[in-house]
């Protein structure tokens, strides 16, 4: 299964459509391809918060729909009872907007951030860098764990503990041995899932 067919799986897999074998040929695929993995993590994580606003928010409080009005951009003044109203008759289309909102806003807070390379690990002498890859050649043998953030990681050679890879990509070589796991972490995904879940916290306790 190439990664094109992968992804046109993925929804089917998600919502239980997909035949036993289809099913067992894409998660194969994602054992062994990090990009679709990291692709699948993404939409399992959008698809979990949908259904729960579908539903875990049955009624929605005015706290939240005060602070729903507040960020949405200022527009034509309408009276407030009626929207109000009309945002109590619509739960579920009121959460979606609000979500919306909120991944723009902390979309925009990460696109300021720096993004220079970083690279952490031991015995970096035997590691190859060409701009914002990291390269252990063939033959060569890093003795520890090895962090790339902000860039790309490609093994060829041994790795004696774990890879990292922290908002880029990774390709590990047939030739390639790492000894430890292969973690691949999206901080933006992170940061939009902390924000949602605490605001969602926030209004629920008393």
């Amino acid at each position: 299964m190439d990664c094109k067919q992968a992804v046109s799986f993925m929804h089917d897999y998600l919502d239980g459509d997909l035949s036993e074998q289809d099913k067992q040929e894409l998660e194969h695929h994602l054992f062994t391809c990090p990009e679709c993995r990291m692709r699948f993590k993404e939409l399992e994580r959008t698809d979990a918060m949908l259904y729960g606003t579908r539903h875990q928010v049955p009624c929605v409080s005015d706290e939240l729909t005060l602070r729903i009005m507040n960020a949405l951009p200022p527009h034509r003044r309408v009276p407030m009872a009626p929207m109000l109203t009309w945002v109590k008759r619509h739960p579920a289309v009121t959460a979606a907007a609000f979500f919306l909102v909120i991944i723009c806003s902390s979309m925009a807070s990460f696109s300021t951030t720096d993004h220079q390379l970083v690279v952490k690990g031991s015995h970096l002498d035997e590691v190859v860098i060409q701009g914002n890859t990291v390269i252990v050649p063939e033959g060569k043998s890093i003795a520890g764990d090895l962090t790339v953030q902000n860039g790309k990681a490609q093994v060829y050679g041994d790795v004696e503990g774990n890879v990292t890879v922290i908002d880029g990509s990774y390709y590990q070589a047939s030739t390639a041995h790492i000894a430890g796991q292969v973690k691949s972490i999206d901080q933006t995904l992170d940061w939009i899932w902390y924000k949602v879940t605490d605001l969602f916290e926030g209004t629920s306790s008393p």
